[in-house]
């Protein structure tokens, strides 16, 4: 399926992370039927898929997940697979499943990025085939409205508010170079969502393209930087698309990660239809 890039931009700003669901807030048959099409559809590589699952998920979520705390009263989950053996599958997988997660964003349900989490009864649910691995999971339901102890902690211990500048992230073209397309990505970028906030990823502008790479300081998290990468990837292409630009990705070899070099502009981005090419690295 192509991006909805004028519905998901705007779910950028607004998806923040969230643990505590409302059990008696059931989610609608046609808002699951809807965010299940889009689990189905939206499968731009062939090595990463989204799976709905609403059975029952407590077991999924016991215990402290990680840096993450505690996961309850989730109605459903979404399971995050990837088929290990193709080589750029944790950035693919991110990219995969951020726009899943966009999409739930914008049917107003809430949502969290787990990269860890009890693998037992997950794989006991999501059939899987061959090489293929749950690499990530987000559970799925409407928050309570207000936030207890647990997560008010958890938010300032992964200090979600408190992104870095892209002075910080970014090289390459100087600032005064940058088209309004770059700008507007790299802020949707730093927005992006990773493990416990360390935004693994550095950003090289150049011409009529941006260069996405994992960094090699702080936190070492080697099993889910790439796909957080990934996040960060789909963040770009959202918000340029958004801007009116549309291109394709190239994939590239460690630490770099993967190149987005616009093809086209459109003056009416809302009318634009996603056209997806990507080159092996």
């Amino acid at each position: 399926m192509d991006i909805p890039f004028s519905r998901w931009h705007p779910a950028i700003e607004q998806r923040i992370s969230r643990r505590r669901f409302d059990p008696d807030l059931p989610i609608s048959p046609e808002i699951l039927g809807d965010l299940d099409t889009v689990c189905q559809k939206f499968a731009p590589f062939s090595c990463a898929r989204s799976v709905l699952v609403t059975d029952p998920t407590e077991s999924a979520f016991r215990g402290f997940l990680g840096g993450y705390g505690k996961v309850t009263g989730a109605p459903a989950f979404i399971a995050f697979v990837g088929n290990v053996d193709d080589p750029h599958v944790q950035e693919k997988v991110g990219y995969t499943g951020e726009g899943i997660i966009l999409e739930a964003t914008a049917l107003g349900l809430s949502t969290c990025w787990l990269g860890w989490f009890n693998e037992e009864p997950v794989t006991s649910i999501v059939e899987l085939h061959g090489e293929e691995k749950v690499l990530a999971i987000t559970p799925v339901g409407y928050a309570m409205m207000a936030k207890d102890w647990q997560e008010r902690s958890m938010t300032g211990l992964v200090r979600s508010h408190n992104r870095r500048p892209l002075s910080e992230l970014v090289h390459g073209l100087p600032e005064e170079r940058w088209p309004d397309w770059v700008r507007t990505s790299l802020e949707a970028a730093r927005l992006a969502p990773s493990a416990v906030n360390r935004q693994p990823w550095s950003f090289e502008v150049q011409e009529d393209s941006v260069l996405v790479s994992v960094r090699t300081r702080g936190p070492d998290f080697r099993v889910t930087r790439r796909l957080d990468c990934g996040i960060a990837m789909m963040h770009v292409e959202v918000a340029a698309g958004a801007c009116g630009c549309t291109g394709q990705w190239e994939f590239l070899q460690h630490p770099q990660v993967a190149r987005f070099r616009v093809s086209s502009r459109d003056s009416y981005p809302e009318l634009i239809s996603h056209n997806r090419r990507c080159q092996p690295g």
